[in-house]
């Protein structure tokens, strides 16, 4: 009698480690942080000011596009965030304290005159907010291909 209740907490302690061993050992899908979108995140750990989800979406020829993204203030005091591209000038938003400022959604895009990067491509763009030194990340550049970006191409003047 021992023996079979032996066998039998044996077996289901075999059959639990082989139904859930693989949690041990693979990490857990659902902690991994990614950009669920096209854009991308930016965070700098020592500035106040996050980006969520910045993309450029350009014209066909890559020569002008309309920089997109949402730019979020956790903080209890006003602060500015820095944009720079390689040649151009450094654009500048000040985000309220406790707020975000989504470009393209409720404020205009940043038009970026002589970007030279065709839809497909990125663009390293250097993001600086607060005391901070800044972070360059890659940026990808879109087209208005999809519905919901076509309104958003900037026309050439």
């Amino acid at each position: 009698m021992k023996s079979r209740l032996v066998a039998s907490a044996a077996l289901s302690a075999v059959v639990l480690l082989g139904a859930t061993g693989c949690t041990f050992i693979s990490p857990q899908a659902t902690k991994i942080e990614y950009s669920a979108s096209d854009g991308v995140n930016v965070s700098d750990a020592e500035g106040p000011i996050d980006a969520r989800n910045v993309f450029i979406v350009a014209n066909e020829d890559g020569t002008v596009g309309n920089l997109i993204g949402a730019f979020v203030n956790p903080t209890d005091d006003r602060a500015t965030i820095t944009i720079a591209f390689a040649d151009n000038d450094a654009f500048t938003i000040t985000v309220p304290a406790g707020d975000s400022i989504s470009l393209g959604a409720d404020a205009e895009p940043l038009r970026i005159v002589g970007l030279d990067s065709k839809p497909g491509s990125t663009v390293e763009i250097h993001f600086q907010s607060g005391d901070s030194t800044g972070v360059k990340t890659a940026i990808p550049v879109l087209d208005g291909g999809l519905p919901y970006y076509a309104d958003l191409v900037p026309e050439e003047n």
